[in-house]
């Protein structure tokens, strides 16, 4: 194992920049237990001194048989990671890449979606909800970027990810039903048949689903809220969304 010690190394400043895209890091073993679990074995395993002596660490080490192994000093590994008491390992990966296609199920379209824990907690809910793909438009938080890989708890191993999408564009080709989620004025989620493949749009925090992107939808679908609410968080709105869809096809599948 290759020991680092010194800020000055070029291996070192290259994983701090962290601007390749093509590349992430995962912060812990859990990101990296899922990723092992997944998909395989990640490129190169980072640990600290101290890391070196936890168990959890040793065995996933042990898993990551044939990816290059470093070791750097407490004070270098803590400048890498993304948490405050980081356990002791990260893993390099390369980051997958997705036809541009539309896909032919449903899908999540997030329109400047920028608090990195929603974006990272729609990937989660969308796993946990069978919808594979996700889209990102311009001004979304990075879907690989640290905070939005701890969020996403190792959902972005299930999912097919595009980033910086033209979401009006991609809409064009999507033979499904487009639903935009608005907070007011749209039709009842739950007096919408969502049986069939369905991409539904996201907004952001603040202003919500484009006009572009909402005038590319079929549909516009409101959330009714108790009297006096104004509106969810859009993660928590998601939530709802796609586990309405996920059980009008539950019940479906079981009047089948």
């Amino acid at each position: 194992m290759k020991i680092i010690a010194s800020r000055d190394n070029s291996t070192f400043k290259t994983l701090r920049a962290q601007r390749d895209t093509a590349h992430a890091l995962l912060d812990g073993p859990h990101l990296l237990a899922a990723y092992l679990d997944k998909v395989g074995r990640p490129l190169r395993v980072i640990v600290s001194e101290s890391g070196l002596g936890h168990g959890e660490v040793s065995a996933l080490l042990a898993r990551c048989g044939g990816s290059e192994a470093l070791c750097l000093r407490d004070a270098l590994f803590r400048e890498l990671a993304a948490t405050e008491t980081p356990v002791g390992i990260l893993a390099e990966i390369a980051v997958s890449t997705t036809d541009a296609a539309p896909p032919r199920g449903s899908c999540v379209l997030l329109d400047a979606v920028q608090d990195a824990g929603n974006v990272g907690t729609i990937l989660r809910t969308a796993a946990a909800a069978g919808v594979r793909d996700v889209v990102l438009g311009t001004g979304c938080a990075g879907a690989w970027t640290s905070k939005v890989l701890r969020a996403g708890q190792g959902a972005h191993f299930d999912l097919a990810i595009r980033e910086r999408v033209d979401l009006a564009a991609f809409l064009s080709g999507y033979s499904g039903t487009s639903v935009a989620t608005v907070a007011r004025d749209g039709e009842s989620i739950y007096a919408i048949d969502l049986s069939g493949p369905v991409a539904w749009i996201f907004g952001n925090e603040g202003a919500g689903v484009s006009e572009n992107s909402a005038a590319s939808a079929r549909r516009r679908a409101t959330i009714p809220l108790a009297e006096g609410c104004e509106s969810l968080n859009v993660a928590a709105a998601a939530a709802i969304c796609l586990f309405e869809e996920r059980r009008q096809k539950l019940v479906r599948m079981a009047e089948t």
